[in-house]
């Protein structure tokens, strides 16, 4: 999985998220005091204006402190009831529809079956539930005022701010209910669609029983059976199957049993079969008994140790990063193969408690992602793709000691699973060594890669390696996915309310998506701003497109350069910057990636994403109160 932003830990990220949010707001709050003490001093004076922005203030702060629970209440409960007559419904039965017709194009035999399911719902869910905030926000408080009902409500005892407290609370009810109801129905379709079990053939079972039965006779000893299952969801799988245990003087016939099978499509079957008396006593009556378990290791939530990612050249210095093979992102780094460049992840907490015996009897697990960059395909006669082969090594931080585990061909496009084995043998001389003991060094670890062959290279990113530490509650992780559903829908619905205040319905529609679409670019916005894209800014990019000029070439000398540069340079530097700061960033939000590909979302991301929630919320709404409170409907 692809992390380009280092995730912190929650209380080493509070303390500059919570400057950079108190800079922010204070800075967007001084402006507004700042333009409104201008508008009223050209119309009443600077005198009448300082006291007109004191007296709002203070009006503003006696309206938020004296919020009653009963009133706001009672409103989101109006809300609530508006939705239901309005827009609920529709959303729901078009969600069915989608589930209902899914199955049919959803293709449990692709590569990554689990993958393509939970891709699926998330997305379809996330998009119909903001659809549905968004209509739901923007275009009820406009009709209110435009059919008059509001006149009603504002004539009565109550206050801007419980309007809009109302509304945001009730179509978060709204939401709610129906983000849980689509996640459930979401959760067993997903279950439904992936179960199955194999058959095997007679043919493969009596092959099993003749050859136990040969052994038992007292023919030679054979290797372990190996079968095949039958095909479901378009895939096979092998397992190997010996219930005969063997001693010095006799040969005893295991009657029960279980073997797990091999992996395809990210999953196995356990495989438990017993053996029938006939076939003890030699006979060849009763047929084999067996059973072939449902799918597991499919819905899996990692919960992966990253480490530090160092680079060396291909002279075994260290450098900065990899070869750049040409590539537009940026994300991976190559390593060049035949030489001795190395790509070196330095791991922490690597203790014999974290990784015990018990329940990491075989070593240490790691996973690892590589994308290979080739220079040539093939064999000689070019009729064949070969697999690149690289090397993985362990070494000790400290002392420098290195070791080769083993060479391994890299897959490609796909996670890669390796074990370090407690015990390592060097093949220069023999020598065996213990993983903690000589390689850890007060919980630290290197693991080393390259490629060996020449002529290629391998691309690597600091996400791309990880230790296997620990399984998580894959249906807990499906419950956070939607936790970063519902947080995305609370914006849209606090945005929605707030541009409702003043703007009709279809232009506070518009403003809604142009928050949601800058929120979801403030990446590629941030990336502008700062020059990490070639082409330059806005207008240089447009001027390219218009003359059709690369992305890297110099642009003419001459005043249409400069001015290009001069505008380019006010939009990037203040605009595109302002705009990153001030929209929310919808991608942080998106945990549908980490549930498809598998991995556990942290405890930290998700309190650092609720207290950002909370962040951008709680100005949007004070904004919205003031928009309501100058807006004097009924007045």
């Amino acid at each position: 999985m692809v992390i380009e932003e280092e995730i912190l830990p929650f209380f080493q990220w509070l303390p500059g998220g919570l400057t950079h949010w108190l800079l922010i707001v204070g800075s967007v709050a001084l402006a507004a005091l700042v333009l409104g003490w201008l508008v009223s001093a050209l119309r009443h004076g600077p005198g009448s204006a300082l006291r007109m922005m004191s007296r709002t203030v203070a009006e503003a702060w006696d309206d938020i402190a004296s919020m009653s629970a009963r009133r706001v209440g009672a409103l989101a409960w109006l809300a609530v009831k508006e939705s239901i007559r309005r827009w609920v419904i529709v959303v729901f039965g078009v969600f069915i529809v989608i589930l209902l017709f899914a199955g049919f194009f959803l293709d449990p035999a692709s590569t990554d079956p689990a993958r393509l399911y939970l891709s699926f719902v998330l997305t379809s869910t996330m998009y119909l539930i903001l659809l549905l905030a968004l209509f739901l926000s923007t275009l009820s408080l406009p009709a209110d005022i435009r059919n008059k009902t509001l006149h009603t409500v504002v004539t009565k005892p109550v206050r801007a701010s419980e309007i809009v407290l109302g509304r945001m609370l009730g179509f978060a009810a709204v939401g709610t209910a129906m983000l849980a109801c689509m996640g459930v129905l979401s959760y067993f379709f997903v279950l439904r669609g992936l179960s199955h079990t194999h058959e095997i053939s007679p043919r493969q079972l009596e092959r099993l029983r003749a050859s136990w039965q040969d052994q038992m006779a007292g023919g030679k000893p054979a290797p372990p059976v190996e079968i095949e299952t039958e095909p479901a969801h378009g895939h096979r799988h092998t397992l190997r199957v010996d219930p005969i245990r063997r001693d010095a003087d006799r040969r005893e016939l295991i009657p029960r049993g279980r073997v797990r099978t091999d992996a395809a499509r990210g999953h196995w079957h356990e495989f438990s079969y017993r053996v029938p008396d006939g076939t003890l006593r030699g006979d060849a009556e009763g047929p084999l008994e067996y059973a072939v378990g449902p799918p597991e290791d499919r819905f899996v939530a990692r919960v992966p140790i990253y480490g530090k990612l160092r680079f060396k050249d291909p002279a075994g210095d260290p450098a900065e990063a990899g070869v750049n093979v040409g590539s537009e992102w940026a994300y991976r780094s190559f390593i060049q193969g035949g030489t001795l460049a190395s790509a070196i992840w330095t791991f922490e907490g690597v203790t014999p408690q974290r990784f015990p015996e018990d329940r990491f009897p075989d070593g240490i697990p790691i996973e690892l992602t590589i994308e290979v960059f080739r220079t040539h395909m093939g064999d000689v006669t070019g009729e064949h793709i070969l697999p690149i082969h690289g090397s993985l090594m362990v070494g000790n931080p400290a002392t420098g000691r290195q070791v080769e585990v083993r060479i391994f061909p890299a897959r490609e496009h796909a996670t890669d699973s390796q074990i370090i084995p407690r015990q390592l043998t060097r093949a220069s001389d023999g020598r065996t060594f213990d993983l903690f003991e000589d390689f850890v060094d007060e919980g630290r670890l290197e693991v080393w890669i390259r490629c060996i062959e020449p002529g290629q290279y391998f691309g690597m990113a600091q996400a791309d390696m990880y230790l296997r530490a620990r399984e998580g509650w894959f249906a807990w992780n499906f419950v956070k996915g939607y936790l970063g559903i519902w947080m995305q829908m609370l914006l849209m619905i606090a945005f929605g309310v707030t541009f409702s205040t003043f703007l009709s319905g279809p232009v506070a529609i518009l403003a809604t998506l142009g928050a949601l679409i800058g929120g979801m670019a403030t990446r590629f916005m941030g990336q502008l701003a700062t020059g990490e894209l070639p082409g330059g800014g806005p207008v240089e990019a447009f001027y390219r497109i218009l003359t059709q000029e690369n992305l890297i070439s110099e642009l003419p000398e001459g005043v249409l350069r400069e001015l290009i540069f001069m505008v380019d340079t006010a939009l990037q530097g203040y605009y595109l910057r302002g705009m990153v700061q001030i929209l929310p960033t919808f991608e942080w939000f998106d945990y549908s990636t980490w549930v498809a590909d598998g991995f556990n979302i942290s405890g930290d991301l998700l309190a650092s994403c609720i207290l950002t929630l909370v962040g951008f919320v709680l100005p949007v709404f004070l904004a919205g109160y003031f928009f309501l409170k100058l807006r004097e409907v009924a007045r």
